[in-house]
């Protein structure tokens, strides 16, 4: 006679079987939804490492402070409080606008290669997704290092110009501007040298700055400034009034060469800016392909690729 067959028993391993079963094709299903996301996400997504951001930004901001440093220190600054800077030639100013350009290139393009070049690459990604990366890692690094620089502007600003206003409380926006012709407008050796002249000299400084408007200096400003000098300076009525509008001159021509080297500035900045933020983009790529085992282009250093012939 047959034994009865154990039917629990193949039930027991049904269940486990089907289990085991429905285990691996959740586990296939997981990993598939898991490679659909990660795949999307290198698709579209473009994700930032700050590590490489602020090391690109940081040595952008070093060069660029290195070079502006160097180029005001052998006289190509693009502006400066000197007087005699109003002076110069509109040769000097397009050079100094050049070099300003030249080091943005300079500094945003090395900030730029270092914040592609020390990406980290994660995961599978297309070529040109992997490129927009680096790239945005770049531009990224640009900004920062923008945002960096003037706010060492602005911090330099204002300890320079509060030692000057707790100094000389009548100082005015003219006194840097027109240093030189607020001197020759109250030079006098009949004044004793006791006598302190800063609140007429702030004074007639707000009065040369109207020399530049459209209107120009008013009739009573004028005689206010000749009765304001003649009795400052000891000189006679004509002698002052000759020595006010010769001043007044001068004002107004150094007023319009102050103007001129501000545009100059400005377009400078500007051009230099966008130029740096185009080389932070370039340099950026360039240093990503270099970390994914390219050789750098010719116009960074690298070595020119000459082409092997086939025999």
């Amino acid at each position: 006679m047959h034994e009865p067959a154990d039917l629990s028993g193949g039930t027991d391993r049904g269940h486990s079987r089907d289990s085991v079963v429905l285990r691996t094709a959740v586990g296939r299903t997981m990993d598939s939804e898991q490679g659909v996301a990660v795949s999307a996400a290198n698709r579209t997504g473009l994700r930032l490492q700050w590590s490489p951001v602020i090391a690109g930004a940081l040595t952008a901001a070093a060069l660029t402070a290195i070079l502006i440093g160097f180029g005001a220190a052998v006289g190509l600054g693009v502006s400066s409080s000197s007087p005699s800077w109003r002076d110069a030639s509109a040769a000097l100013a397009l050079l100094s606008g050049l070099y300003l350009i030249l080091q943005a290139l300079v500094s945003f393009g090395a900030g730029g290669y270092i914040a592609g070049r020390a990406q980290r690459v994660i995961g599978a990604t297309p070529v040109d997704m992997m490129e927009s990366r680096d790239g945005l890692h770049g531009l990224t690094a640009w900004a920062l290092a923008v945002i960096l620089g003037a706010a060492m502007v602005a911090l330099v600003g204002m300890s320079t110009a509060r030692p000057v206003l707790q100094t000389r409380p009548t100082a005015t926006a003219a006194e840097p501007l027109l240093s030189a012709e607020l001197d020759r407008l109250y030079r006098s050796t009949r004044r004793p040298a006791n006598i302190d002249v800063g609140y007429e000299r702030a004074e007639a400084g707000r009065i040369l700055l109207t020399t530049s408007s459209h209107s120009g200096i008013s009739p009573e400003d004028h005689s206010y400034l000749i009765q304001q000098v003649a009795a400052t300076t000891g000189l006679a009525a004509a002698e002052a009034e000759k020595r006010v509008d010769s001043v007044i001159g001068d004002a107004r021509i150094a007023i319009q060469r102050s103007r001129r080297s501000a545009v100059i500035l400005a377009f400078s900045v500007a051009a230099a800016l966008l130029f740096g933020a185009v080389a932070a983009w370039a340099a950026a790529c360039a240093g990503g392909r270099h970390r994914d085992g390219a050789a750098l282009p010719e116009w960074m250093g690298g070595r020119p690729t000459t082409a092997v012939p086939i025999v």
